[in-house]
């Protein structure tokens, strides 16, 4: 059943009207005497919509009826742990005593702030098997670029200014490279056997005198585990590199295995992902990134201490990479995410990985052997599955992007597709643990009727999406030429550039 709402909203900038008021702002002071400069001062009046606030409330509420969540229904994107953010986090996250607190107050008087990202520090370190964090990286990928930074400090620190590659398996996330290449590596592709998980001689090959790390995400993008994880670390440090774990699909293993314990030395998590923070459309997010003792050195500062008595920012960090974003991090997803920690518990966390892993595979089970739909690799999934479409294709011509479409029509929303790269015409499904068997069953049940309709009607499926507010948008020209802004909209109507 089809379950978004298809109003036919203009943009707030059309519905204003001049003279319309939606607020009633205080009186001004008139005793004040303040002279602002005139370079500061506005040459013209803001350029803002003007509405009444019965009409904000409602253009507002219609958009969100358009809008789909993880409070609307299954949100299955592949390495994206889209899973249900209680309440609590969000209730807790708004009191006054988090939401106002400022960060350029004395330490004194932020005591239960500096708490909260301490004891957050001891719960990541537990769980990862990890001996110092930063909390200060805003999300994943600025987390990659700290870790990698680390271990470009650490050689350089060493005297090995020649260890400049940085190894990287080919079903990486796409960040993973750009991040060690931003770092200043030279990135050098390490490939999958068939069964999907990394070719130990090829990586054996790969190392050598001008070893920096190997960047790995385990269970890896597939939803593979690298069962052969101790001997890759082995070979790794043996050539003098270290081991950097990509912690994006870490709510497969919470509980069951840490990465410290698997041999690695620096690790990223995502806590806007594993521990339940909204997350999506660039943000909010926050990406941690812990190391072993020899390297906590080069952490960036500040870091959070604590002394018995009391909490404070700890700027003697000898050997520090410098700070990698303005203050001390994200700090209301530290809280949400460490809310969720102290709710769940220990065995909170492991039954939340376990149940991950039963739904991916219930899924699996359940769509394996569908026509046009083929599983590479091996069958036995962790948290997330990737199925190819590519049969599909060669039979019907009806992509996985088809698929993805057609599955809006069905109030679902798609997983990720086209990726990893090894994967043609991949669809990549992360149910997570907060769904039910029967989303389960209905998503498997769309997903097999697409499949019918692609090799009985296949324009019903390249067609696709047939009830959305907006049906399918033009990738292409919308890379060529993205309305970015209002104003960019009324510029390139005024040309004839755009005929919506």
């Amino acid at each position: 059943m089809f379950r978004q709402a298809k109003w036919d909203e203009p943009l707030i900038f059309e519905l204003s009207r001049e003279g319309r008021v939606g607020y009633t702002l205080p009186k001004p002071i008139e005793d004040v005497d303040v002279e602002i400069p005139e370079k500061l001062k506005r040459k013209s009046t803001l350029n803002l919509p003007e509405l009444s606030e019965p009409e904000i409330v409602k253009h507002y509420t219609r958009l969100s009826e358009m809008n789909y969540g993880v409070d609307s229904g299954i949100y299955p994107l592949g390495s994206c742990t889209m899973k249900y953010n209680p309440k609590i986090n969000e209730e807790i996250a708004g009191h006054p005593g988090v939401a106002y607190v400022h960060p350029y107050q004395d330490e004194r008087t932020v005591q239960g702030a500096l708490r909260i990202m301490w004891e957050l520090e001891q719960w990541l370190k537990e769980i990862t098997g990890m001996d110092r964090f930063t909390l200060q990286p805003a999300a994943g990928a600025n987390g990659e670029f700290t870790g990698v930074s680390i271990i470009r400090a650490y050689h350089l620190d060493n005297g090995e200014p020649q260890r400049d590659e940085m190894l990287v398996a080919d079903s990486a996330h796409g960040t993973n490279p750009a991040s060690a290449a931003m770092a200043g590596f030279k990135v050098i592709e390490i490939p999958s056997t068939e069964e999907g998980t990394m070719d130990l001689e090829a990586l054996e090959n790969a190392v050598g005198e001008r070893t920096a790390g190997l960047m790995l995400t385990n269970p890896n993008t597939l939803g593979i585990f690298e069962d052969e994880i101790l001997e890759i670390a082995k070979i790794v440090h043996k050539a003098g590199g270290l081991l950097y774990y990509d912690g994006a699909n870490l709510n497969a293993v919470l509980g069951k295995v840490r990465p410290g314990d698997m041999g690695f030395d620096v690790v990223h998590l995502n806590l806007h992902k594993t521990f339940s923070t909204p997350h999506g459309g660039g943000g909010p997010g926050s990406g941690p990134v812990g190391v072993k003792d020899f390297l906590k050195d080069y952490l960036p500062v500040p870091l959070v201490g604590y002394d018995g008595e009391r909490y404070y920012l700890d700027y003697d960090v000898p050997k520090s990479i410098g700070k990698v974003k303005e203050l001390y991090g994200n700090f209301a997803v530290m809280v949400r995410a460490l809310v969720y920690l102290k709710v769940m518990g220990r065995d909170g966390l492991k039954n939340a990985s376990e149940i991950a892993v039963l739904n991916a595979n219930y899924l699996t089970r359940k769509l394996l052997g569908t026509k046009g739909y083929e599983l590479p690799g091996k069958t036995l999934r962790k948290h997330e599955t990737v199925f190819s479409a590519e049969p599909m294709k060669k039979e019907t011509g009806v992509t996985a992007m088809d698929v993805a479409k057609r599955l809006l029509d069905f109030g679902l929303h798609a997983p990720t597709v086209y990726f990893p790269l090894i994967v043609h015409e991949a669809l990549m499904i992360e149910p997570t643990e907060t769904v039910s068997r029967e989303e389960i069953d209905a998503y498997v049940e769309a997903l097999k009727r697409i499949s019918e309709e692609a090799y009985t009607n296949p324009e019903v499926v390249k067609g696709a999406p047939h009830n959305t507010a907006v049906r399918r948008v033009d990738d292409v020209l919308a890379a060529k030429k993205p309305v970015l802004s209002w104003r960019m909209y009324l510029e390139l109507k005024e040309k004839g550039e755009v005929d919506y």
